[in-house]
């Protein structure tokens, strides 16, 4: 296994365990755009670059924008009865 792979794989680790101990929803959401981008960049890396553009382009852009309209959604309706 190449140095690129072990630090990629490393990586996705450790954005993976910090997208589970972030408490704070909004940060939870950056934290979960990272961990799209590593596992993004690991696909690259193994040679698979259409998974690895699927990956980015929902991973990274599309789920944690979802998340954040969503978030916004419930802070403005939290003041309805």
């Amino acid at each position: 296994m190449s140095a690129l792979l072990t630090g990629i794989l490393i990586l996705a680790a450790l954005s993976g365990t910090l997208v589970v101990l972030v408490r704070d929803p909004k940060r939870q959401v950056f934290a979960l755009a990272a961990n799209g981008l590593v596992l993004g960049l690991l696909f690259f890396a193994l040679q698979a670059p259409d998974v690895a553009l699927s990956e980015i382009a929902v991973g990274t852009i599309v789920t944690p924008l979802l998340f954040l309209v969503t978030l916004a959604a419930v802070a403005i309706n939290r003041g309805r009865p």
